[in-house]
């Protein structure tokens, strides 16, 4: 129903604005803003580098050929048209919606969640197991690359964080969308964001977070189709399996009103989302959270199985994920063999066979860690020191934070240098 969440929209009404809008450092005044604090995250985070990379990192189909095909750039965009549609509905406030929207695949891996699950295979201690938490993911790294790596430049030519507010920053690691909720709230404490462990594991602070939690499950679900047809992964036994779960879950059948356009093969996208956000807005509350009616819920989990098993797990995207193992494996491999010229800072002298390797991780090293003591404040970078060269635990993650910057393309060219003789 229509504002049926005004009364707890995160504004200046709400007990847990002060805490919503807080920013670790004060960012400097113009004297003539006219943007809300949430609108200043939302530029901050549009105009820096990690954004810019997601034009050319994996969402589902790998170092894509086809400009038509979904990047990760274009999932954000799709989750902040959705989440932004649902809060003004809703009556939350859609400035904080955007923001974390637009924001929460900052730190995705190259080769979207396959390069997720290869980056933290690298760095798991095997003696703990499967069960052991995970070291790298993507949500947290979205929190991390927009604390410590991404910067933009202040009036006074100063290289600075972006120093988004705690509500922003609290949506980008808690945006997880792959699990199956009904009625979720926000939690109501303001806590350490780094205390958390394993993604999904609280939910948002804010009902803004919520909504983009929820978007990005409608985001990719109707977008992941659309992008199966034009590769022609899907053959006709599994239209005729997407079929049957539009009719066993929401009661349409082929030639019943409004079923044409849900059946089978001729399922709509843009028609398979709006009803989603439809039934969203029907259904949620105060008293029972973001939920969808029990069919579309049920229909949203079927969906989801059936992407995983005739799309995400199919043959060509398995061969390709290999292919991935590979890439990202060699280049942590070559880069954890070099930490002792880091140490001697002769990084240069390992590197001049693979110059654009050279060029970009000697940038890294000497903007993020103690490598060169001098280079920040020569190029004016109020940033802080994330990585020691001289500890061995410090430098693996120097190495996997270099990687996960990386699009699809660029790591694949900087394997190719590695191995090219």
């Amino acid at each position: 129903m229509t504002d049926s969440l005004r009364s707890v929209r995160t504004d200046e009404n709400n007990p847990i604005w002060e805490s919503a809008v807080h920013r670790e450092n004060s960012l400097y005044a113009r004297g003539n803003s006219i943007r809300s604090e949430f609108e200043r995250d939302y530029t901050r985070l549009l105009h820096c580098e990690s954004y810019r990379r997601l034009k050319h990192k994996t969402q589902v189909f790998f170092a894509a050929h086809n400009d038509h095909v979904c990047t990760r750039m274009e999932h954000v965009s799709h989750v902040a048209s959705v989440s932004t549609t649902i809060a003004k509905y809703l009556g939350l406030n859609a400035e904080l919606t955007q923001a974390i929207a637009i924001g929460h695949d900052l730190g995705h891996a190259p080769f979207g969640h396959t390069g997720e699950e290869i980056l933290n295979e690298l760095m798991q201690n095997k003696k703990e197991g499967r069960n052991a938490p995970k070291k790298f993911w993507h949500e947290r790294n979205s929190l991390f690359f927009a604390d410590y790596i991404d910067t933009l430049a202040d009036p006074d030519g100063t290289e600075r964080n972006l120093d988004l507010t705690y509500a922003v920053r609290d949506g980008l690691i808690c945006h997880c969308g792959e699990i199956d909720q009904q009625g979720i709230v926000p939690r109501k404490e303001c806590m350490d964001l780094y205390d958390i462990k394993r993604p999904g594991q609280v939910q948002p602070y804010t009902w803004e977070g919520c909504i983009v939690k929820v978007s990005d499950k409608i985001a990719f679900l109707g977008r992941d189709l659309e992008d199966a047809r034009t590769y022609h992964i899907l053959d006709m036994a599994s239209y005729r399996e997407l079929r049957q779960i539009v009719v066993e879950t929401l009661g349409f059948a082929e030639g019943e009103a409004g079923g044409a356009h849900r059946s089978g093969r001729a399922v709509n996208t843009t028609v398979l989302i709006n009803d989603m956000i439809v039934d969203l807005c029907d259904h949620s509350s105060v008293e029972n959270g973001i939920s969808f009616s029990r069919p579309y819920f049920d229909f949203i989990v079927e969906l989801k199985k059936f992407c995983y098993s005739n799309i995400y797990n199919h043959w060509r995207l398995v061969e390709f994920q290999n292919y991935a193992r590979d890439v990202l494996g060699t280049i942590y491999r070559a880069l954890m063999r070099i930490m002792p010229y880091a140490q001697n800072r002769k990084l240069d002298q390992c590197l001049r066979y693979t110059p654009n390797l050279e060029r970009t991780f000697l940038s890294w090293c000497k903007r993020y860690s103690n490598y060169d003591m001098s280079y920040r404040k020569i190029h004016r970078l109020q940033t802080k020191e994330v990585f020691d060269v001289n500890n061995a635990e410090s430098w693996e993650k120097c190495v996997i934070e270099y990687i996960s910057g990386m699009t699809d393309q660029y790591a694949i060219s900087v394997f190719e240098e590695i191995l090219s003789f």
